[in-house]
């Protein structure tokens, strides 16, 4: 029996081998830095964007979004007055694109993260705290040679267990590797 599964493993490993090989040949990793700004129930607040992604096909990538917030707004809740902030926020996405031409893809993207707002009125509790989201947006990004470009893209956020979304618009440099 040990013999058996020894083999099989070995068999297994030898014929999937030149598969993994050709898809990390394949796979297209690449990072980009953003500003992003943030419009949530009539407070605008900005962000500096990391991403991570990997693009398995010429039509397919995942990626994974990091934020900090920059800028703060203030805006007008029941509870009166308030500062409000985003202070950080993470999401994870299944990215997908279209080539327009060999330079410029149109991107779409779904996904689910977590955004930190911060307020400055203990009585404007809809903004305070942690909000989780299904995100979902659009973009484009132009290549200008092999290892660099630049994208913009539109994320609509709609926080569960909220009557809250936001509508962020962002744009940024992106290297691959």
């Amino acid at each position: 029996m040990k013999t058996l599964i020894a083999t099989t493993l070995v068999a297994g490993s030898v014929l999937a081998a030149p598969l993994v090989a050709q898809a990390q040949n394949s796979t297209e990793v690449y990072g980009s830095v953003n500003y992003g700004q943030t419009r949530t129930r009539g407070a605008d607040t900005g962000a500096i964007q990391g991403r991570v992604g990997a693009k398995f096909t010429p039509n397919f990538g995942v990626e994974a979004e990091v934020a900090g917030g920059v800028d703060g707004d203030k805006t007008y809740t029941p509870g009166g007055p308030a500062n409000v902030k985003m202070e950080r926020q993470a999401a994870a996405y299944a990215v997908g694109f279209l080539p327009v031409t060999p330079n410029l893809d149109l991107i779409g993207r779904v996904g689910y993260g977590t955004t930190k707002f911060d307020t400055r009125n203990p009585a404007a509790t809809e903004f305070d705290g942690s909000r989780d989201s299904w995100n979902y947006g659009v973009g484009a990004e132009y290549k200008f040679d092999d290892k660099n470009g630049i994208r913009a893209d539109y994320t609509k956020s709609e926080y569960t267990k909220s009557d809250l979304s936001s509508n962020t618009m962002s744009v940024g440099y992106v290297r691959r590797f």
